[in-house]
């Protein structure tokens, strides 16, 4: 039997990558295990929110201004409660919270960890079923920064890993930690993420794009102009209303998903942090390219903890050629 061949678990993988690492003290692949951990409660939750009535909102908006649905509370606290106990936790940031929470503040000179996430992306879809999923980045903290501002305030460039989980037909996990990025389908049987592919490549292009076209009629005139080419020339529209649905069929087949600016949201309205760092971190690692308009999004200095901005992520050939029109 080729060793390709061998059943290889989400945590059997991290170990590999810690073994590469002589100086590894195993606190990054502790904190990788709690978001497996997370990943696994979260998709029961959702498989059975029906029968649990956990579906609807709570009735209240988060910081963002968003409608809260159960889920996401759920989501939420079960990645803050997984999390919180884990040794090398610094600071975790969620969409859910206004602020970031400093979990250990004396954390020594071992740098430890910062933890950014969406708990539940495309949660409006839950109530017909849709695929939603969860997106997560992973920082070095700063021991030094007297405020946390100073130490989660990072560019996408200095992440150390970045992941979702897509809760469809399937749960897969996604995972970069700057080498490659792999794949893992869970096993509900056996209760483990199994490696399913490694060293993913994203096509060159794709005549497929994704984007909510309501709002067409209030997007800068370069992405109309991309559109009107786009649909002239054949390609298919293929929106999922979930970040991580789209980017992930992006990822597998190619083509190019897009949240322009609007008059609504002139700056864009994905979250830096936490949606577009790891998001455009994993298309990268894959061999795509990610911008905001024509600046690379890995390279943008936040300044606050839920900024957002504009995206265009995908095949590298589909995003320059959305790039021409702009």
């Amino acid at each position: 039997m080729n060793q390709s061949d061998n059943l290889i678990t989400l945590q059997s993988h991290i170990l590999e990558g810690e073994a590469k690492h002589p100086g590894a003290t195993g606190t990054f692949t502790w904190i990788l295990s709690a978001l497996a951990l997370s990943a696994k409660v979260i998709s029961s939750k959702i498989r059975r929110a029906r029968l649990d009535d956990v579906l609807g909102s709570v009735g209240a908006t988060n910081v963002q201004g968003e409608t809260q649905q159960k889920l996401d509370v759920i989501a939420n606290e079960t990645l803050l409660r997984c999390l919180g106990k884990r040794e090398g936790v610094a600071v975790v940031a969620s969409e859910e919270n206004d602020e970031a929470i400093v979990i250990q503040k004396n954390t020594g000179k071992d740098g430890r960890y910062i933890v950014l996430f969406d708990p539940l992306d495309g949660s409006s879809n839950l109530d017909t079923c849709g695929a939603v999923g969860t997106i997560f980045s992973i920082l070095r903290h700063d021991p030094m920064a007297e405020h946390v501002d100073e130490t989660v305030l990072q560019k996408g460039t200095r992440q150390v890993a970045a992941g979702y989980i897509l809760y469809g037909s399937s749960t897969i996990c996604v995972l970069t930690t700057g080498n490659g990025v792999s794949m893992f389908v869970l096993e509900p049987n056996v209760g483990s993420f199994l490696r399913v592919a490694e060293n993913m490549r994203i096509p060159e292009s794709g005549k497929t794009y994704s984007v909510n076209e309501g709002n067409r009629p209030t997007f800068e005139p370069g992405y109309q102009r991309y559109l009107e080419w786009a649909q002239a020339n054949g390609y298919s529209s293929r929106y999922a209303g979930a970040m991580v649905a789209d980017v992930h069929r992006v990822l597998i087949q190619g083509g190019v998903f897009l949240y322009p600016p609007t008059k609504k949201a002139p700056e864009g309205k994905l979250r830096l942090m936490y949606e577009a760092n790891p998001m455009s971190m994993i298309i990268e690692q894959a061999g795509g390219k990610s911008c905001a308009g024509k600046t690379r999004i890995l390279e943008i200095q936040p300044s606050k903890l839920h900024q957002r901005t504009c995206v265009v992520m995908g095949s590298p050939a589909e995003v320059d050629r959305v790039l021409s029109f702009l």
